[in-house]
């Protein structure tokens, strides 16, 4: 299990890629919230860095992962 903290505070556990069925060549991330809601974002999305506070950080950083 993965899991992510969002820039702004949130804890959310991977769940699984997706294809996105309009466009084959975009994949999706799936996640969940705390409170269970159920998310999607485009992979590159998900992992690419954002700016805030004046610095580049990951818009999702990994804080957990018990993959083998």
């Amino acid at each position: 299990m993965k899991k992510y903290k969002h820039f702004k505070g949130g804890i959310y556990e991977w769940v699984c890629n997706a294809t996105l069925e309009s466009d084959p060549s975009v994949q999706m991330v799936v996640y969940r919230s705390a409170n269970g809601t159920i998310w999607t974002r485009p992979e590159s999305v998900f992992f690419e860095e954002i700016e805030h506070e004046g610095q580049k950080i990951p818009r999702f950083a990994l804080i957990e992962s018990s993959d083998s």
